[in-house]
């Protein structure tokens, strides 16, 4: 198996046990060493994972040691080798109505056959390294099948809150509910009740009391709350019943059909696997959340599988549950603090302890209790917020579908339902195209709603043929395709009406979307080359970041001829900006600001109009103050995909904050801070640096006597920076992964670091920093990559970590 485990996965663990830099090489065994917050981290899994493992052993109808099995080794196997360090694995809800159709039909014996096959199934997959395209399916789809197996949970699991039985699926359940509400077992049904009282009110104990008493686990206070009470009041229930470990089960050869067989092989697979990495992924998104400086790698997907894999065949081959990534300890695990994979591993080790030395306390939980835990579990696989997420997504058939295909005929059926109609849909949609035609004050107006195919040329020709000869006539196009067929028909109608000697105009509503098809036609200009009278520049479909001089709606012109720039760095600009080229033409740079004013009114102003009058009417309240370069090159907006009320922006050249009570008699960089921690009170501070900085290149040139221009003096406050990475006794900034290239990006990277201490001595933000109320953060933009870091420490050192695309977060 080593030979499948991707290189990340050895970079994951040196990242939790790296040396120092220089240090000498260990002398001796290592010796383990577990942090004090993966120890409380452990213990509090633990105590959720306990009662829970023997619920949903309850639940399948498996032998209950069958979940102590599946906890143990989830928490060591997969908490050693898989690729999300904090992930906890185990015996999982999702799991629960596959892997009862599979006792029912198969027997316990053939079931465990079928975890080790999966778990093969898993090896091979995380082998072909395809974890990532196992999250293209439709979250819809996965939300869907999560909710139908809640759904079946919750039915099922009524049944013994009320002192009965289950039956076999949903429909018989829900069949069998009125006669057993008419023997209703009393003992059963005040034990279920009081569980879920306590699950429901213990996390919503008020004061300072409530707090301390909070951080025992809620499932842990319903089971031992409602089994004292039993046994006090000397209630005669169901309990749970622990045979010897001698007699246990352990897997067998599978027996039955083998069509059958493979495809309980790979529902079970699909259900492990897919569990698993949206478990992983959300994991990263609580790690990421977390305050505190990121101590934990990312998630190795590929290698998940193969602890989930490994674990899965461990699992099955000592008789216990398939195993999967388990949302509500792994979000415990964060929340605790743990820092590694060492409070995952502990977990399963006082799992293993449990089941060996606590059999007499575990046998006295009634079975109603566990049941009513469940229960609960499978009410709450049923997010209402995920429905709300699917309905505004217009997914919400999907998901319907999905969920009752997976109630009514089983998992595997049900997201072989929803991949169907998630298919269809979005056939639907990519077919779906509205052509309107209105007349206003002369000009007629055709507006194309959807992606335009040859299967709505009909329809386009139609709608077009009812423009006069001669006439005005915008056509909107809003949709982010148009095929070759389509294109042919709207640019043969264009040259005819024109030569007719009516005008065309071609445009667009959705800023920064381009039809994928010639210019030409788009930006309104014939398709001979010719320009067309009365096309303007504001027939622009460019995106909105495209720079002026690179705009392709227009004929090229000759750039000016630019000189050498201060420092070496060639480009268009000298210190953060400034240009020193050769002046453009006249009369260039206001067409060129007049153009772009133009675009914007044209097709972005009506996109963000209703935005922007909200904003006026309540005021801007942004989240945090992004203060950074006033190089060109650095689009804040972009580079943050932030939009209008998310950033209050400070620039200035290099990035610079004067500390408090210097004399640069300059205070507009700390009213902007003061303004917008005491009055905005913005969450966060982000000082961002850029790569190629031209004040940082001016800092190296300059001559402590030099010349004291307005530049020279203000590049002062940068002088700290300078005296910093000369300082040999600190640690030098850096990016991760690589050295920096040459001097100016390392003072780049060591005034990031510099102004963040200059930010911490301004009052405003030491006090709200004090009360917990502003984080700051540091970035680095390298211009010519378009790749963004930002700073984290590690051991005191300062390194940049590239942030990438994946990290959305997912």
């Amino acid at each position: 198996m080593s030979a499948c485990v991707p290189a990340r996965a050895a970079d994951s663990d040196r990242t939790e046990r790296a040396h120092p830099p220089h240090s000498p090489p260990p002398t001796g065994s290592p010796r383990p060493r577990v942090a004090g917050a993966d120890l409380s981290a452990s213990v509090t899994v633990f105590l959720i994972a306990l009662p829970l493992s023997l619920g949903i052993a309850l639940a399948t109808g498996a032998p209950l040691q069958a979940g102590l099995v599946a906890a143990a080794v989830g928490g060591i196997v997969a908490g050693r080798i898989g690729g999300s360090p904090l992930q906890v694995s185990g015996p999982a809800a999702g799991l629960t109505v596959v892997t009862a159709d599979l006792i029912q039909h198969y027997g316990w014996r053939t079931t465990c056959a079928i975890t080790v096959l999966a778990g093969i199934s898993q090896l091979g997959l995380g082998c072909l390294r395809v974890a990532r395209g196992a999250l293209a399916v439709s979250p819809a789809i996965v939300h869907g099948m999560l909710a139908g197996i809640g759904v079946t949970i919750a039915v099922a699991q009524l049944h013994i809150v009320l002192g009965g039985t289950p039956q076999s699926s949903v429909p018989d359940n829900l069949l069998a509910l009125p006669s057993q509400l008419a023997n209703l077992h009393p003992a059963a049904l005040s034990v279920s009740l009081l569980t879920l009282a306590l699950l429901l009110l213990w996390p919503r104990l008020p004061g300072r009391p409530g707090r301390v008493l909070r951080t025992v686990p809620a499932a842990l206070v319903a089971v031992a709350g409602a089994t004292a009470v039993a046994a006090a009041a000397g209630l005669v229930l169901p309990k749970v019943d622990l045979p010897s470990w001698s007699n246990h089960a352990l897997a067998g050869l599978p027996e039955g059909p083998v069509p059958g067989l493979a495809t309980a092989v790979l529902t079970t697979t699909l259900v492990c696997s897919v569990q698993s990495l949206l478990g992983a992924v959300a994991v990263d998104k609580l790690v990421s959340g977390r305050p505190g400086p990121g101590q934990v790698g990312r998630s190795d997907l590929d290698r998940e599988l193969l602890g989930q894999g490994a674990a899965n065949i461990v699992s099955g081959s000592l008789g216990g549950l398939p195993v999967a990534g388990v949302a509500v300890r792994s979000s415990a695990n964060v929340k605790a603090g743990a820092v590694s994979r060492n409070s995952t591993m502990l977990h399963g080790v006082l799992v293993v302890i449990a089941a060996l030395l606590m059999i007499p306390l575990l046998e006295l939980i009634p079975l109603a209790s566990l049941a009513a835990l469940v229960m609960a579990v499978g009410i709450q696989m049923v997010s209402l917020h995920h429905i709300r997420t699917v309905t505004r997504h217009r997914e919400v058939l999907v998901y319907a579908v999905t969920t009752l295909g997976v109630v009514s005929l089983g998992v595997l059926e049900g997201v072989a339902l929803g991949i169907a109609v998630a298919v269809g849909v979005a056939l639907h949609r990519l077919t779906r195209t509205r052509i309107t035609h209105e007349e206003e004050e002369g000009v007629h107006h055709v507006h194309v709603r959807g992606q335009l195919t040859f299967l709505a040329v009909p329809r386009l020709s139609r709608v077009l043929h009812l423009v006069p000869q001669g006439a005005d006539v915008v056509v909107a196009l809003d949709g982010s395709f148009m095929d070759h067929a389509a294109y042919e028909a709207l640019q043969d109608w264009q040259s005819t009406h024109t030569a007719r000697g009516g005008t065309v105009e071609i445009t667009g509503r959705r800023a920064g979307v381009r039809i994928a098809e010639p210019a030409a036609l788009v930006s309104g200009h014939p398709p001979d080359g010719g320009e067309e009278a009365g096309a303007s520049d504001a027939d622009c479909r460019c995106r909105p970041w495209t720079a002026w001089r690179n705009h392709q709606c227009e004929r090229p012109r000759p750039l000016p001829d630019d000189g050498p720039r201060p420092g070496g760095t060639g480009g268009t600009e000298g210190a953060d900006g400034a240009a020193t080229g050769k002046p453009e033409p006249a009369g260039t740079g206001g067409h060129e600001l007049r153009r772009g004013i133009s675009v914007f009114q044209r097709n972005t102003a009506p996109l963000v109009r209703g935005e922007l009058a909200r904003l006026a009417r309540e005021g801007q309240r942004p989240g945090q103050l992004f203060l950074t370069c006033a190089d060109s090159r650095v689009v804040t907006s972009m580079i943050t995909a932030s939009g209008p009320g998310d950033l209050f922006v400070v620039r200035n050249v290099g990035n610079l904050v004067p500390p408090p009570g210097a004399e640069s008699g300059d205070d507009s960089v700390a009213a902007a801070i003061e303004y917008a921690v005491e009055v905005l009170a913005v969450r966060s501070i982000t000082v961002c640096g850029h790569s190629g900085c031209g004040a940082m290149q001016a800092l190296l040139d300059t001559e402590p006597d030099g010349s004291r221009t307005p530049l020279r003096r203000w590049l002062r406050h940068g002088r700290p920076s300078l005296l910093r990475m000369g300082d040999g006794s600190l640690p030098p900034s850096r990016l991760a992964g690589r050295t920096p290239t040459d001097a100016v990006e390392q003072l780049c990277l060591t005034n990031v670091v510099q102004q963040l201490e200059h930010l911490r001595a301004h009052e405003s933000v030491a006090r709200a920093m004090k009360d917990g109320a502003l984080e700051l953060h540091g970035m680095y933009f390298h211009v010519g990559e378009a790749q963004a870091y930002l700073l984290t420490e590690r051991d005191e050192e300062k390194v940049f970590d590239r942030v990438r695309s994946a990290d959305l977060a997912m």
